[in-house]
């Protein structure tokens, strides 16, 4: 049966925690023998609706580690854009390549093309989840804090962007508290903050929300496609900046992420990206060795 990663939870919890500890044995070892030939003669095709700096490019270096090529199809490139279904071009597409990665809107477009996939299919990122970052975000903390079991976390800002909504399900698989502060009309599915139970809390409150965590995270104010909400996005959250009096109340031991692009001055100051509890960097170069990991664990 044909596996597919849509979400964080079409993994179990032991399976996460390998493919974390996998990631950063590949980190240490990044074009090793035991790897190298993974991907020989076989071809990823990235079709993105959107834009992507870092995901398009950890996942066609992963592809050049493993052995494989990739073909990347971007808004314009693909008959999607003059009106193909996403079924029809998941049964083309998967007929002549061994791997999709799918960039879209609607989270409804990507569980489309893993059901009518004859080959695994990678969400990169939609509307609703990004679980690709958070392959990387958990490597991230296994490095610098070890298991983030029975940890705090925090989530300050738009509660229902995609990495927030991926957040609370690590945190009901992986165990630990998560803490969401966001003003009202910005917070995540109920759907998913119930089935969480009591590893997610929400308050509009960005002071109670990091009061003595081990991890302060937060994302851009305006993702893609919401640009026409600019304005009305930057005045309903100007009081969730991640600032260094935030940072003050979380535990001196804290660490700081944001998965990219970042605004300085805006949901985040330029003093706290920068400072000396941002990850954001190895957050960052985690992206090519978590997806590798999940590309092996995938296909093998």
């Amino acid at each position: 049966m044909t596996r597919h990663f849509l979400t964080l939870k079409d993994l179990s919890r032991s399976e996460l925690v390998a493919l974390i500890q996998r990631a950063i044995t590949l980190k240490k070892d990044p074009t090793g023998p035991q790897t190298a030939e993974l991907m020989r003669l076989q071809t990823m095709v990235l079709i993105f609706e959107k834009t992507s700096t870092r995901t398009r490019t950890s996942f066609e270096v992963a592809c050049a580690h493993l052995g494989g090529s990739s073909i990347f199809l971007s808004p314009t490139d693909s008959q999607m854009s003059r009106g193909e279904s996403v079924s029809d071009t998941a049964r083309i597409v998967s007929s002549m390549a061994d791997l999709i990665v799918m960039r879209t809107s609607e989270h409804s477009r990507i569980c489309t093309m893993a059901e009518y996939s004859s080959v695994p299919v990678i969400n990169a990122l939609s509307e609703d989840f990004h679980p690709c970052q958070l392959l990387a975000d958990l490597q991230t903390f296994f490095e610098h804090r070890g298991d983030i079991q029975n940890a705090r976390a925090a989530f300050v800002g738009d509660g229902s962007s995609n990495v927030c909504q991926s957040w609370i399900n690590a945190a009901a698989m992986m165990n630990f508290e998560l803490r969401i502060g966001a003003p009202e009309g910005y917070h995540p599915q109920r759907a998913l903050v119930e089935a969480a139970g009591d590893r997610c809390q929400i308050t509009t409150s960005a002071q109670e929300a990091v009061s003595d965590v081990d991890l302060v995270i937060t994302d851009t104010w305006t993702g893609m496609g919401q640009e026409d909400e600019k304005t009305q996005r930057l005045d309903a959250l100007s009081d969730f900046q991640v600032n260094q009096q935030l940072m003050a109340l979380a535990s001196k031991e804290a660490l700081f992420m944001h998965c990219l692009p970042a605004y300085r001055g805006q949901e985040v100051s330029a003093e706290v990206l920068e400072g000396p509890q941002s990850v954001v960097w190895d957050e960052a170069e985690n992206r090519l060795h978590a997806q590798k990991a999940l590309i092996e664990l995938l296909m093998t």
